[in-house]
Order: structure tokens, then sequence, then C-alpha cells
């Protein structure tokens, strides 16, 4: 790490007082303390802005091949695949706190991170090229409408908080006619209202003059879980792309969970320093002992899966060792971790750990930390289950490029001769 002091890293990352406060989860009084040289600095807020200037240098592009926009951005998946073929993003908005706060720890952005996308008017927000937008999945997900009808809730365009955002994500296409959009959400909105939510969303998009792509694509050819979402891409020029058309990473030859797990030849983070006593089959030993299931808990999952088994019932635990793929990483595995549980010889499974997930969602494409994780592990576990596969949005992103290079070489083609 760099002799910086906190002050210099601050500064040079273009943060008030507020800014700092906000992201590494303290009291802007505490911010002016540490710098006053009153308290010293915690190591892991001076490794935060430390990171954060490096990714600056690291991925600062001076001269972007064209411009984007990231709505409902949660902590940054989308934008990550399409700042890795060029594009720059000049608008973000997220509406959760703890999200902005990873947001702001692993970007560095000359704007600020808008809140509630339905109080920003559209011409508040930049020209761009390309609008992205992984809107709210929870009235449409199958856990989702299957919860809400239990409770007596609207789900779906009925659902008045988050089900109409869609909408948002319409009047902004409207009002700026972007090249070109994707659109992400779970595979379950197909086939929601049996099919007649998507053809509403089809039809409105259609209605703007945008030529359309969609396409269910499962992430399992890239990281080790079964993960589908679907995809919808849109031009409004016309011409020949088709999501259809990509060939993506085989899901039956993907990577398996032993790729992602935490070993001994890693540099163990701070939070997994413990060592684990096992029975000598099990390699991740830098793993801390809170990630292992309570005996309390690990007995309530063997009887609750012994009770829907009997009942002719799928649900249950998913025990995986190192050469299994995973189910599908949820926005609630940190409540008991039953989706993905990692064997532990004889004794109690445990759960992946924040950085485990962040590997397994693609973060991280190796043993070394990449992606910083500025919050507990509850918040962390929601984020990465909220969020999408990386390298699925690389391989979309570098697919779509050449349209949108070639529409906006189109669009100058004229100027160009008129100056010539």
């Amino acid at each position: 790490m760099s002799e910086l002091s906190f002050r210099e890293l601050r500064q040079q990352n273009a943060m008030s007082f507020e800014d700092a406060a906000h992201l590494l989860g303290v009291t802007s009084k505490t911010i002016r303390r540490w710098e006053n040289g009153e308290v010293e600095p915690k190591a892991h807020c001076l490794e935060i802005l430390h990171n954060k200037l490096e990714y600056k240098e690291r991925f600062r592009n001076p001269h972007p091949e064209f411009t984007f926009i990231d709505l409902f951005a949660g902590i940054g998946g989308i934008r990550r695949g399409f700042e890795a073929v060029g594009g720059a993003c000049v608008f973000t908005s997220e509406w959760d706190e703890y999200a902005q706060r990873t947001y702001r720890a692993n970007f560095h952005d000359d704007h600020h991170i808008a809140g509630d996308i339905t109080k920003v008017d559209a011409a508040d927000i930049p020209a761009h090229d390309v609008l992205l937008a992984g809107f709210p999945c929870q009235p449409f997900s199958i856990a989702g409408v299957s919860k809400k009808n239990a409770l007596g809730r609207a789900h779906g365009f009925e659902d008045k908080t988050q089900g109409t955002l869609f909408f948002d994500v319409l009047r902004i296409i409207k009002y700026h006619r972007p090249k070109a959009f994707l659109l992400e959400n779970v595979k379950n909105l197909k086939s929601h209202n049996n099919g007649d939510t998507f053809a509403t969303i089809i039809a409105a998009l259609a209605a703007e003059g945008y030529h359309l792509s969609t396409r269910v694509i499962d992430g399992k050819g890239y990281v080790p879980q079964h993960r589908e979402r679907i995809f919808i891409a849109g031009f409004r020029d016309n011409n020949d792309f088709d999501l259809n058309r990509l060939k993506f990473a085989d899901p039956d030859f993907g990577p398996v969970l032993g790729s992602i797990l935490h070993d001994e030849s890693e540099e163990p983070e701070e939070q997994y320093t413990l060592p684990v006593e096992t029975d000598g089959t099990n390699a991740n030993s830098v793993v801390n002992t809170k990630y292992t299931l309570t005996d309390k808990l690990w007995e309530y999952l063997q009887n609750y899966a012994a009770k829907h088994k009997a009942a002719g019932n799928g649900f249950g635990f998913g025990l995986n060792g190192p050469n299994d793929k995973a189910r599908t990483l949820s926005a609630r595995y940190y409540k008991d971790g039953s989706e993905i549980l990692i064997r532990q010889g004889s004794g109690n499974p445990r759960r992946l750990t924040p950085r485990e997930c962040a590997r397994l969602m693609g973060y991280d494409k190796s043993r070394k930390p990449e992606f910083i994780i500025p919050v507990s592990d509850t918040r962390a576990y929601k984020q990465f289950g909220n969020s999408v596969v990386v390298p699925v949005i690389e391989e979309i992103a570098r697919y779509m490029k050449p349209y949108i290079v070639e529409a906006e070489n189109e669009r100058q083609a004229p100027v160009l001769k008129a100056t010539a």
C-alpha cells in the first residue's frame, strides 16, 4: 500500500468529508478526527480509499468509445461488463444506501449516485449512447410472487413500489432515444401472469421503434452456479443484432466450486483467519468458524428438507463439494445459506464467505481480492444475491459494441464529409 495519508487519499479520490464518511460507514466527525491526527484511521478504511484510487488510475478512460447510464445499478455488475469493452458511465441510479456504498468503493466517478429514479427528471440525465438497467426483479421472481401471493399482496405491475419501475426506464428511453439498451431480469419475467407482463414490456419498447432481441442465459458456463436471467437488448436503428446468435460458454462444461473456494494457498483476509478443525478432507481451513452452521440450524435444515421430501416437494438445502456446481445464489442467502452449503468433512457444513460470493458472481477473476466489500456480511450476501454474473455481461457487451460504435460512426459520417 502507498504511503499517502488519509487526507491525501480522500482528496485524490475527489471526495468530500461527507462522501468519505458515507463510503466508509463512519461519521464526518470521525473523518475530521483522523485527518487532524487525533485518532489513527482504521487500516481497512485506508485500504478502501487506496484501492479506489488505484482503480481510478487503472480503469480511467479519457477517450471512451461510447457512453452509458447505469440504472438500478446495484453494485455495478452490468457496468463492469460495459466498461470492460471501452464504455464510460455518465449517470448512475441506485436507491439502496448500502449498495451505493459498495458501488462508490469500486468505481471512481465525477457524478453522484441518484437515489430514487422516480424523482429524477429525464431531462436531468446526461445524453448517452446506451441505457443499462437491471430493473427490480422481486415483483416477477418465483420466490417474490409466491411470497406475495401468500401474503395477499400485489405482484408484477400491480406492485406499486417496484413493479412499475419499468415505466421509469421507458420514460427515459422515450426522452433520450439512446442508440441501444440492455435490460436484465429474472427468467420468471417471461412467464409471469401467463406471459402478459413480458408482452406488455416488449410491446411498449417496440412502440418506441426499437428493434428487440431477447434471450434467457444461464451463467453456469462462466461461474459454478446455475443462474438463468432474461436479457432484452434493443437498438434504435435497424440491424441484424440477435442475442440468439451469440455463442455463450456451454453450461455443462463450466467451472466447479473448487475454483472459487478459499484454500491455504491464498493470503487470508482479516475476517477469514481463524482455522477450522477438520478431519483432513476439507481444504478450506482458512475460513472463519463463524461461517459454519450451528448444530441447531443444521438440524433445522435437515428436518425441514425431510418434511418437504415426504410431502413430495423439492425444497431443501444444497450440499456441495469442490467438484460440484451450485444452485442460484439468492438475496436471502444471509438467512441460513441453505441453497449453497459447503461440506466440511464429518462436521457441519458452512456458508460461502462474501469473498467466495464475489468470485461466484464473477467480480473477482482470481484468488486475489479485486472487488472491495465495504459492508457487513449480511449486506454483502444480499448484494451479490441480487447481482448479475459479470462474465455474461462482458460477453453481451462485447457482442453489442460493434453495433453501438457503428451507429455512432454512421451518425457522424455526414458531419465528417461536410468538414472534409
